[in-house]
């Protein structure tokens, strides 16, 4: 009897594809592949709208049928048509619900593949190392740990439609205005403790593609720099999928091609012919050609093996109810309550002054690559006059003090919207950087400007002219509510003595009017938790300068450069206040064989439901080298209704704990005993202590 031959693993059946493939194609095909195509034609018949089509972003062979990737942008939705916004991704950072990131994940990869999607960029896991960076509100936060698990769910999420997600930018990208020229210093522990373990952590859950970033790291640009993308991206995390370059001047010499860069985006200016060329001259090896190729195919054909989990994308499903009441419940679920005296929530109030340019204002964030133009927007106007009616709503703004205060007095309580919109923080949109968009007016494109839009703030203050409104409210001696919309820290020293409540409300999406009605009004209770730490004074933060040719990042940023100088923030990184009263007991943790292993009872001490974000941060013995006074290691959202108690297991792998010693380029276990600290916050918990040996 004879015995039939193994069936091949889908593996090795795509390994075999592909190897036939590359026998097939040519040195000019192959290099075509290693590029976007099309782009400035397309941008120029779209009179210059980003997202208006799918951009061919590599990959492609119509002699052969194989699909180009089409690629779509989108932290806070598909960049096409009218897809669902959500609130921005640092707002969803506030959540710390894994899970509710995981579905938004999915309905991006939904509204992706309805549009003729393949290829989605929407994980931005940049480090926020500080506030003034204009596209902060791009990503999640300050954390390592924090970033790493919200993209990574985000990044399955997308690619559980089968829609490949690449995560970006790679790496140390936090400042824009200087993006294109900045040369970011970093010694290997900052860079391996700090900037790139959020990328490793959404590597390891499997995100299948790398999006470099603009910026030079240690003197080399990031797309040709082979010590990233080569050395550590591929020798030392094994990374097997592809890498591409951002969008225009993302890499500069050819050689980007034989230091790890697959992919030149979005057209071929560096790679191309001259790609060829380099190749035919044996300059770069032929072999530099066929391993991006061998990546780009393998991961397309990997995933264009595998069973969509609908049985078809139509449109449909672009922005359906099921999506906007997930963008409603990311927005009730991303404020952060900072202060409260009891003002909130509202108790049936009979008339509500709403105070503020920006409550009357469709403000989703930035107007750049992120910019996603849903079929509508609630503005916090329109959310409250639909939740009380329009008889109960005064609405004023900071143009006229007079009646703004007239309209306080006249209120049982007075609702002021501040913050920022695109002009002041954003994607900056200036002369060739926006490949000269900036020389077209269109009326209604705010984008579009002879001046610059976006880029980093020049202050961490309100505006002068909103400053003054919260204290023209607060004259009339109506309580205050104030509700801050921005993408990171805002200083509140100025004014927050003349607030009673206020209320971080971040960009919330097209549902953001909706959800800030349902928060002060109390039909929701706030559970977001600060992704950042806001400081008393801008000098607390580490040194920024957005127009620096040259900066050094080093191990301090956020709480951990507080905690190390002994400076108390205003807001700690955590904090997040309820209308009910959360309390814990009973902490224990222990060295269990592959990790600390925590435990603590969680109880709503309150009257009303509501969730909490367990947090617990660990700090190492700091002998060996130092390190941080404690880094959040573990976190976990739980629902509790009032009086419930409930047990969290939270738990803290000992790969987690390890510092980089640059004696040896690799990783060390401390011996002693650990702290663990759980708690609601950063600067509040239970503390206990457990020992971990190195040796096991």
């Amino acid at each position: 009897m004879t015995t039939p031959a193994p069936t091949p693993a889908p593996q090795d059946q795509i390994a075999a594809q592909v190897a036939q493939l590359l026998a097939e194609l040519t040195l000019a095909e192959k290099v075509e592949m290693m590029s976007g195509k099309g782009f400035f034609e397309a941008l120029a018949q779209d009179d210059r709208v980003w997202g208006a089509r799918p951009y061919r972003a590599g990959g492609g062979n119509e002699r052969l049928g194989l699909s180009p990737l089409w690629f779509t942008d989108g932290p806070r939705g598909v960049t096409r048509g009218n897809s669902t916004c959500f609130p921005c991704t640092m707002a969803r950072g506030a959540t710390f619900d894994v899970d509710l990131e995981w579905r938004v994940g999915q309905v991006m990869g939904i509204e992706a593949r309805a549009q003729g999607c393949n290829f989605s960029g929407a994980v931005c896991i940049n480090l926020l190392r500080h506030p003034a960076w204009g596209r902060a509100q791009e990503t999640y936060g300050e954390d390592p740990h924090h970033l790493g698990v919200m993209g990574a769910a985000m990044g399955t999420g997308i690619q559980a439609h089968n829609i490949i997600a690449t995560v970006k930018h790679f790496a140390l990208n936090s400042m824009e205005n200087a993006r294109f020229k900045v040369n970011v210093t970093a010694d290997e522990r900052a860079l391996h403790e700090v900037y790139l373990p959020h990328f490793k952590h959404c590597l390891d859950a499997g995100i299948a593609s790398v999006m470099t970033a603009y910026n030079k790291v240690n003197g080399e640009f990031c797309g040709q720099d082979r010590a990233l993308l080569t050395d550590i991206l591929r020798g030392e995390w094994g990374f097997t999928g592809f890498v591409h370059s951002d969008w225009v001047r993302g890499v500069h010499q050819v050689y980007g091609a034989a230091a790890g860069l697959d992919i030149e985006n979005p057209e071929p200016l560096i790679f191309g012919e001259h790609l060829i060329a380099a190749v035919e001259a044996g300059t770069i090896e032929p072999a530099v050609i066929d391993r991006a190729v061998t990546r780009i195919l393998t991961t397309q054909l990997t995933f264009a093996a595998r069973q969509d989990p609908l049985p078809a994308y139509g449109p449909e499903l672009i922005a359906c109810e099921a999506h906007r009441a997930l963008a409603l419940e990311a927005a009730e679920k991303c404020a952060v309550l900072l202060e409260n005296d009891g003002t909130l929530p509202l108790r049936a109030p009979h008339k509500v002054a709403v105070l503020g340019r920006l409550a009357a204002l469709e403000n989703t964030g930035d107007n750049g690559s992120s910019r996603v133009r849903a079929p509508y927007v609630v503005t916090a106007l329109q959310g409250m006059r639909a939740a009380l009616g329009d008889e109960a709503i005064l609405h004023a703004d900071e143009s006229d003090l007079d009646a703004a205060t007239a309209a306080a007095a006249a209120a049982d309580v007075a609702l002021v919207v501040v913050g920022y919109t695109a002009k002041e923080e954003g994607e900056y949109i200036m002369g060739d950087i926006a490949l000269g968009a900036d020389q077209k007016k269109v009326p209604g494109r705010p984008s579009l400007s002879p001046t610059p839009i976006g880029g980093d703030r020049d202050s961490l203050s309100l505006p002068a002219d909103q400053v003054a409104l919260i204290h023209a409210a607060a004259a009339s001696g109506t309580p205050v509510v104030v509700a801050i919309v921005a993408g990171s820290a805002v200083l509140v020293e100025e004014w927050r003595a003349a607030a009673n409540a206020i209320l971080f409300s971040f960009y919330a999406g097209m549902e953001g009017g909706t959800a800030l009605a349902r928060l002060v009004l109390g039909a929701v209770n706030p559970s977001g938790k600060l992704p950042f730490t806001v400081a008393r004074d801008a000098a607390h933060y580490p040194y920024f300068d957005r127009d620096a040719d040259a900066i050094t990042y080093d191990l301090w940023h956020g709480y951990t450069k507080l905690e190390r100088d002994g400076v108390m923030p205003r807001y700690a990184f955590g904090h997040g206040l309820s209308y009910t009263r959360f309390t814990y007991a009973a902490l224990t943790a222990r060295a269990a064989p592959d990790g600390i292993a925590v435990q603590v009872a969680v109880t709503n001490a309150g009257d009303v439901a509501g969730a909490e974000v367990v947090q617990c941060y660990v700090g190492a013995p700091g002998i060996a080298a130092e390190q941080p006074k404690k880094l959040l290691r573990a976190f976990d959202r739980v629902e509790l209704a009032p009086g419930e108690t409930r047990i969290v297991r939270l738990h803290v792998p000992y790969d987690s704990l390890r510092w980089r010693d640059p004696a040896a380029h690799g990783w060390r276990l401390e011996d002693g005993v650990y702290r663990v600290v759980v708690g609601g916050a950063s600067d509040a918990g239970l503390e206990t202590g457990v020992r971990v040996s190195a040796r096991g």
